[in-house]
């Protein structure tokens, strides 16, 4: 009996989560007449059905998506959809509830407050959503995420300023291969000077053979003078 009483109990809160993650998405896009039917009595293949109404087929067309992204999050599975072509009368499945979205002239018509509104549900349109305990985990993971992709980018950012570094290297390689290159320029230079100074001397020994040979001449005159005296 106990474990009966805990799986029922389970259920009605499945069923009201349920309930609220729907009216959560058609209030997100604004839906107009939000009513909420408990049919437990009527049918054993539901426990609720949820009508809005939407003022054209684009606005019908987004209420239903956001019903189905709503209680996707809420962790329900992903509901089935039909009606979503013609955009007047969309049907979200959503396995224990069931929400109809249809604009005002075709709801006028159907009146499906008639079939199944015998025992209306009291919601607050409006209330703030619940917070699981599955939304917190996953704000705590994403912003352990955030946080570590900020760690890698500050390691990022650092490695780029060390590349730089190494890129600096070639420039003081090519200096010192410019400080070998200009050595290399000036020894020519210094060849020429060395030819320029061999060719000054050779002139310079030149002159040097004509002098001696003048005091040579000079000697026979000398001799001469006495034989003029006898």
């Amino acid at each position: 009996m106990t474990t009966s009483t805990k799986s029922d109990s389970a259920a009605k809160r499945d069923v009201t989560k349920l309930q609220r993650a729907i009216v959560d998405g058609l209030e997100d896009v604004k839906a107009h007449d939000i009513q909420v039917f408990n049919t437990e009595a009527l049918s054993p293949l539901f426990e609720r059905v949820i009508v809005a109404s939407g003022t054209s087929n684009r606005q019908t067309k987004a209420l239903a998506s956001s019903v189905r992204e709503a209680v996707k999050e809420a962790g329900f599975p992903v509901p089935r959809q039909e009606g979503e072509q013609n955009g007047e009368w969309i049907i979200v499945d959503c396995g224990a509830a069931v929400c109809h979205i249809m604009q005002p002239a075709i709801r006028q018509y159907y009146r499906l407050e008639e079939i199944w509104g015998e025992t209306p549900v009291r919601l607050k349109i409006g209330a703030a959503k619940p917070k699981p305990a599955e939304l917190a985990a996953k704000k705590l993971a994403a912003k352990q995420a955030v946080e570590k992709a900020a760690a890698e980018n500050t390691v990022v950012e650092k490695k780029p300023a060390a590349k730089k570094a190494a890129a600096k290297k070639p420039a003081a390689k090519s200096a010192t291969a410019a400080a070998v290159k200009k050595p290399a320029a000036k020894k020519p230079a210094a060849k020429k000077t060395t030819a320029a100074a061999k060719t000054v001397k050779t002139v310079v020994v030149k002159p040097s053979t004509p002098r001696t040979a003048k005091p040579a001449t000079a000697k026979p005159a000398a001799k001469r003078a006495p034989r003029a005296k006898a």
